[in-house]
Formats: C-alpha cells, sequence, structure tokens
C-alpha cells in the first residue's frame, strides 16, 4: 500500500536563478544541500525544489518534453484574512502576478490567487473549517463542515 502523503515537490523554472531570487524575496531561505542546478527550501514537514525545467524533463525520462503549469495549485493557509493579504502582497512586490485578489468566497472562507515567475499558481487562504497548527500544518475536521 502506497502511504497517504507528500514528501517532496519539484517545480519546474524556465530560469532557476530568477525563481530562486523570488523565493528568497517571500523570506524562504535556501537549505545547504541546494546546487547550482537544484534548489531546496525546507518546509514544514516537507520539501519544495526548484529544478530547471529542461534538467526536470531529462531527470523524468523524458529528454525535450515540454513542461507545462497552471494545471495544479499550490496553497498556503494562515490563520487571518489579515495575513493571507500580507502573503498576497510580498508575493506581488516580489514578482509575482495576481491572478485574483484575496476576497470572501463562496465556502465561507477568504483566498487569493498569483502565480510566480514560472506561472506556478499558489492560493492564499483561511480556512474558518481547518484548523492551523502553529508550524502550518492543517487538520481535516472529522466531518464535512463546508463544501470546499
Amino acid at each position: 500500500m502506497t502511504p497517504q502523503r507528500v514528501n517532496v515537490i519539484t517545480l519546474g523554472t524556465a530560469d532557476l536563478n530568477r525563481s530562486r531570487a523570488f523565493y528568497e524575496a517571500l523570506g524562504w531561505q535556501p537549505h545547504p544541500s541546494s546546487m547550482d542546478s537544484i534548489v531546496f527550501f525546507q518546509l514544514s514537514g516537507m520539501v519544495l525544489g526548484l529544478f530547471g525545467l529542461e534538467a526536470l524533463a531529462d531527470d523524468q525520462g523524458r529528454p525535450g518534453a515540454t513542461l507545462g503549469t497552471g494545471a495544479m495549485t499550490l496553497a498556503q493557509n494562515f490563520p487571518t484574512n489579515q495575513a493571507v493579504d500580507a502573503a498576497f502582497a510580498q508575493a506581488v512586490d516580489a514578482g509575482a502576478t495576481p491572478l485574483k485578489k484575496p476576497q470572501d468566497v463562496f465556502w465561507g472562507g477568504y483566498s487569493g490567487y498569483y502565480a510566480d515567475p514560472d506561472g506556478h499558481v499558489w492560493e492564499v487562504a483561511m480556512n474558518p473549517f481547518w484548523t492551523l497548527a502553529p508550524e502550518g500544518g492543517i487538520t481535516l475536521p472529522a466531518e464535512a463542515e463546508t463544501g470546499a
């Protein structure tokens, strides 16, 4: 049986240095094990990697493949609407493209979307139905409390 978890998310980047600078502008610190070809960020219980698009296609066994973005969303949850607004503003100031400014949403929370310099879509949200631990971990409620 495959465990129900994700340990590493790797984003393909057109310009590794530009992407590294973007995430550093968010206040993220590259891990010392980062190399010229890949940058790692230690997240809460997992790792985010930045890898050049061509190198990522090669690593996947698909040399020359065109890799895309935008078909999934990465998300960060925050304890308050104000924290969502601050994270959204910081990302835009760092070079993100705003997609949807944070606002009240139909499911009872508050969220917005931006794209990083390579087009990877991030949601910043506050969900009043989920328990958010101080380190950022989420615990889903025992029973469905919202349609989200």
